[in-house]
């Protein structure tokens, strides 16, 4: 089975298809379709291992007993597919009866469903694609692996689909900054934001060579967890964690700032913290009221931050993507926000990244900080990634690969400062010379950077999320002022 072309075949049927409008709904629809695909197949196993195994999906809704396609001309198509599916498998997916007592295996699949929709209009169009999708035999094991390629492929072009963009991180990234931490068997390791499942999966993959017998086993599929706000990714994650053997994922749908920091127990905490939060977006104020005041910021990734600082166990380490604004931002909350950052934590690494790293969903550009909970910090290392030689800028056809941090892995254990053309590529600092630049530590940047000509519509998008970004700066100045005036 051909990778590229497997996906070419499911996107050009949707393309035929008048309900379908872009990228991020030609995702959507293979989402559920290829979550119920994946859920029957583990449904399988889970019967031939629990005689008393009984499915939440009532039969008829069943993949097996509705999709598959015994060309004996009995298979739902046209106008009676699309009725099934419109108005009976949705509304009785979105509506599944779950209580305390539902195993988490089972409860996933309202989850799944509850915000995802069928676009196809054209039934015949929709019998082909449950058709295309159907031939996947995950059984084989080599084909699993080779569906493990399709669904990255599939997640990588939601880089290009609007919106949907900033749920997906670049894998090299996620296994750069995974492989940095280094987790190990039985550690917890959580993703706030966990988006479409990549950090998790990233960290799955470097447990699982730890393990060799069923006790291992055990702490493998337990140890994950993940909160993702939106339904798409949501979707897209616990089917990823499924292809992982995570048969029952402590992944849910919600937002992570609704609960108050102040709330958090020492069981609601994490030894390992793996991020890329969202940012470029503001809270309302039902929000911040969950942190203490003088964390309460507009900018969604400053409120994450805050998140992470409260569910860090002691001794546990973290590693986070966030944008410049949040090394320059010198705002009250920000300031505040680092100033907790530095004192409670030991910040040893800040990596500064390239930029297009997220090309073509933004060209925002963004840093990995590394902390642990160990100690306050005496020194932070701050260093520069260049481009690759050879490169302008990542995109779609030359993504970012795990190779591309080779520099920064090899100079990770044996650290040393380096001065390229007067310009520092890695320096280290002392924190008392941070507080003295009052935490704008915006060091070791881009020398020489050109502005790049962006094609339109990544153009308004970079407009659009410096906006956001400096609308919320300005807004706490404007405020500020006006309490110095006596107006407020």
């Amino acid at each position: 089975m051909g990778v590229n072309n497997l996906v070419k075949r499911l996107q050009d049927i949707m393309r035929n298809d008048a309900g379908i409008n872009g990228d991020a709904q030609r995702i959507e629809q293979m989402g559920w379709l290829l979550f119920l695909k994946m859920y029957d197949y583990k449904e399988e196993h889970w019967e031939l291992h629990d005689k008393k195994y009984k499915s939440i999906i009532p039969e008829k809704y069943r993949w097996r007993n509705w999709a598959v396609d015994n060309k004996d001309g009995k298979a739902l198509t046209g106008d009676a597919l699309l009725d099934f599916i419109n108005n009976k498998v949705f509304p009785k997916l979105k509506n599944l009866e779950i209580d305390e007592t539902t195993a988490k295996n089972q409860a996933l699949v309202r989850a799944a469903f509850e915000d995802n929709n069928n676009y196809m209009k054209d039934g015949v169009l929709l019998r082909q694609l449950v058709n295309a999708i159907d031939e996947i035999q995950f059984e084989d094991y080599e084909e699993r692996h080779v569906f493990g390629d399709i669904y990255e492929t599939i997640l990588r072009s939601l880089q290009s689909a609007g919106n949907a963009g900033e749920f997906y991180t670049p894998r090299a990234v996620t296994d750069f900054m995974a492989q940095m931490l280094a987790p190990k068997l039985g550690e917890k390791i959580a993703d706030f934001a966990c988006g479409t499942g990549g950090f998790l999966t990233s960290a799955l993959k470097l447990l699982e060579t730890q393990v060799s017998n069923t006790a291992q086993r055990k702490q493998y599929v337990a140890s994950v967890y993940g909160i993702e706000k939106k339904a798409l990714p949501y979707l897209l994650c616990i089917t990823n964690l499924l292809l992982h053997d995570i048969d029952s994922p402590d992944v849910f749908h919600g937002n992570s700032l609704e609960k108050n920091v102040r709330d958090y127990k020492e069981t609601d905490k994490f030894d390992v913290i793996l991020m890329n939060p969202p940012y470029g977006g503001s809270e309302k104020d039902s929000i911040k009221i969950n942190f203490p005041a003088e964390l309460r910021s507009s900018e969604t990734a400053d409120l994450f931050m805050s998140v992470i600082m409260y569910r860090l166990k002691q001794g546990g380490r973290a590693a986070v993507i966030i944008p410049d604004g949040f090394l320059f931002g010198i705002d009250n909350a920000k300031t505040a926000i680092k100033e907790k950052l530095f004192k409670e934590f030991n910040v040893h690494t800040i990596v500064r990244m390239p930029h297009s790293v997220f090309a073509p969903y933004t060209s925002i550009t963004t840093n990995i900080i590394f902390f642990d909970k160990t100690e306050p910090t005496k020194e932070t290392w701050f260093y520069r990634l260049d481009i690759p030689e050879g490169y302008k800028h990542f995109s779609k056809t030359k993504p970012m690969k795990l190779e591309h941090f080779a520099p920064v892995i090899r100079w990770w254990d044996r650290r040393k400062e380096i001065n390229e053309d007067g310009f520092d590529k890695a320096k280290k600092y002392k924190v008392k010379e941070l507080v003295e630049k009052q935490y704008n530590i915006d060091l070791c940047g881009y020398p020489h950077e050109e502005e790049e000509i962006l094609p339109p519509r990544e153009l308004i998008a970079h407009y659009q999320e410096k906006r956001t970004e400096y609308n919320a700066e300005i807004d706490k100045i404007l405020k500020e002022i006006t309490k110095i005036l006596g107006k407020g």
